[in-house]
């Protein structure tokens, strides 16, 4: 299921559809919103282990435990909520893991992350589900989480283009599904008159977006310079304080070249358990494209021949502003003790947009609200983008003469252009 894929005229049969097929399986809604809730614990003799997976009948894998067991736990502990992806499966991992002083543990402390694992990518909507029920859980245990269950069980399935309210632990959140009919940066389709909803007493403005200045706000001054690494496909390794910055810088990056698609693979918190791990640090062949978040300090000296790579340190200041990161040659960067910074070769195309640093940089000091500093990045962004699609969209009549499709009468000017860019992606 594609979470943006509606269009007004398919809108009811997709809801039809999601309330035939909820009246007969059993946990039918549950599962269009998560596969599945775990609970993953420390254990001093076998490590980290799966201690339950809801609903009961979910089976995983002893593979798919052993990456869910491995991408919960931070490799410092410095963390309270992370989100992960385990790509192979295309599932989203979003993690609360708690870690306090406990006396009656032989190691000294209390160790644990609840799970949430689904398809979906909505980010801001399961961190905000996790900042409600994760704390009640570590309280009450398993018998508040199978109660959490059963109410994400009545909720109505996630149609694109929907306002719904989600009510869970006397909290209700009102949330609206993402559409490809919605405008980028523009006011969201007009619902029909049935779909209208009294306030919320929590209404999310976004389920998928991230705070994207928060997560850029330490090179806002290479913006372009890593919007061109992410449209190439280049090769990148994030290496952070923390898996929290890790996830969200990774996805904030893909993020970047919205509404185009990043064709490369990418994993927002990358361990040396992952199976993909060797194939990832070989020497032996150029790394292949696919942008890796990492915490350990043992992958500095792995990823050395990299071509991109961004450290980043905990945020520090410069009286009221935030410093900016430089970019630095790649032989500075050393084991262990290397300083913040992006470490490439790479020559920017576009020079920096010092009107935009500008306003920013303004807005900090006039303590002007994250989402509006994350409004004014976006459409810088999607600006940016799409000034790179428009000249290849006026160039389609004579790209598709050389495209391999019988009918191109019957395909639409997007479809074609969707289908010429993945194929340039790839190669590129």
């Amino acid at each position: 299921m594609d979470p943006f894929d509606s269009s007004e005229s398919c809108l009811v049969e997709s809801k039809n559809a999601a309330e035939n097929t909820e009246s007969r399986l059993p946990w039918a809604r549950f599962s269009s919103w998560l596969e599945c809730v775990c609970v993953v614990t420390f254990d001093l003799e076998l490590g980290q282990a799966i201690e339950f997976v809801y609903p009961h009948d979910v089976k995983l894998t002893e593979k798919e435990k052993t990456s869910i067991c491995y991408l919960s736990f931070p490799d410092s502990y410095s963390v309270q909520l992370q989100t992960a992806s385990r790509e192979l499966a295309h599932f989203y991992g979003y993690v609360y893991f708690r870690q306090v002083k406990d006396a009656a543990v032989k190691r000294g402390y209390f160790q644990k992350s609840l799970v949430l694992v689904s398809r979906l990518p909505y980010v801001h909507l399961f961190q905000s589900l996790l900042q409600i029920i994760a704390p009640e859980y570590f309280e009450k245990l398993e018998p508040c989480l199978e109660a959490v269950c059963n109410e994400i069980d009545q909720w109505q399935s996630p149609v694109p283009g929907l306002t719904l309210n989600l009510p869970v632990m006397a909290v209700v959140m009102q949330v609206r599904i993402p559409s490809k009919n919605d405008k980028p940066e523009g006011s969201p389709v007009k619902q029909e008159q049935n779909e209208n909803l009294l306030p919320a007493p929590m209404m999310l403005p976004t389920i998928h977006e991230l705070d994207l200045f928060k997560c850029f706000q330490s090179f806002l001054i290479h913006l372009q310079m890593l919007w061109e690494l992410m449209l190439l496909g280049e090769p990148v390794v994030v290496m952070a304080p923390s898996p929290t910055v890790s996830s969200e810088t990774v996805l904030a990056l893909v993020s970047s070249i919205a509404p185009l698609r990043c064709c490369c693979d990418y994993r927002p918190y990358f361990t040396i358990h992952d199976t993909e791990f060797k194939e990832y640090t070989t020497r032996t062949q150029a790394p292949p494209n696919v942008i890796l978040g990492v915490t350990n300090p043992f992958f500095i000296k792995i990823f050395q021949s990299w071509p991109h790579i961004i450290r980043l340190g905990e945020l520090k200041m410069s009286g009221d502003l935030p410093k900016q990161v430089k970019v630095k040659k790649l032989a500075k960067l050393k084991t262990l003790d290397t300083k913040p910074g992006i470490y490439t070769a790479h020559k920017t195309f576009l020079q920096k947009d010092k009107s935009l640093i500008k306003r920013l940089l303004k807005g900090i000091q006039r303590k002007r609200p994250s989402e509006v500093q994350s409004a004014i990045l976006r459409r810088h962004l999607l600006e940016l983008t799409q000034s790179f699609i428009i000249p290849l969209v006026r160039a389609l009549p004579s790209l598709t003469r050389t495209l391999p499709v019988k009918s191109l009468d019957t395909l639409t000017h997007s479809k074609v252009f969707l289908y010429f860019f993945t194929i340039f992606y790839i190669v590129e």
